[in-house]
């Protein structure tokens, strides 16, 4: 896998995941229920229901890639009161999840943005 940095976006799939579900199964839960073109370069995170696991869908131009993640002693932090079926995350907060950081529990300063008044 590329530089997290390099892709587009990055979206977290809110709801556990049967694993058993591959690259077919995935894209038409991107599709269908997100309603996010697969094809976007962007990359689809998706957890197991133990949370011991973690699997990316994305596209990389020629074909569907799939990255997998298991842990063996330890559980991904992961929030039960999402919103939305789908979150928007940095490539920051991806690496700090597949790292073990709880990143639902980090407070960031506030994006502040500014206009010139002339």
């Amino acid at each position: 896998m590329r530089d997290l940095s390099t892709y587009p976006q990055i979206f977290l799939y809110s709801k556990f995941v049967d694993f058993r579900k591959s690259i077919n199964g995935l894209s038409q839960i991107v599709e269908s229920e997100l309603k996010l073109k697969v094809f976007s370069g962007a990359l689809f995170v998706f957890m197991g229901r133990r949370k011991d696991s973690v699997k990316i869908l994305y596209w990389d131009k020629t074909g569907f890639a799939l990255w997998y993640k298991r842990l063996e002693e330890a559980r991904f932090s992961w929030r039960r009161d999402f919103e939305t079926e789908v979150v928007l995350i940095t490539s920051e907060e991806l690496s700090w999840l597949l790292s073990g950081v709880d990143v639902w529990k980090i407070k960031t300063h506030p994006v502040l943005e500014y206009e010139r008044n002339s």
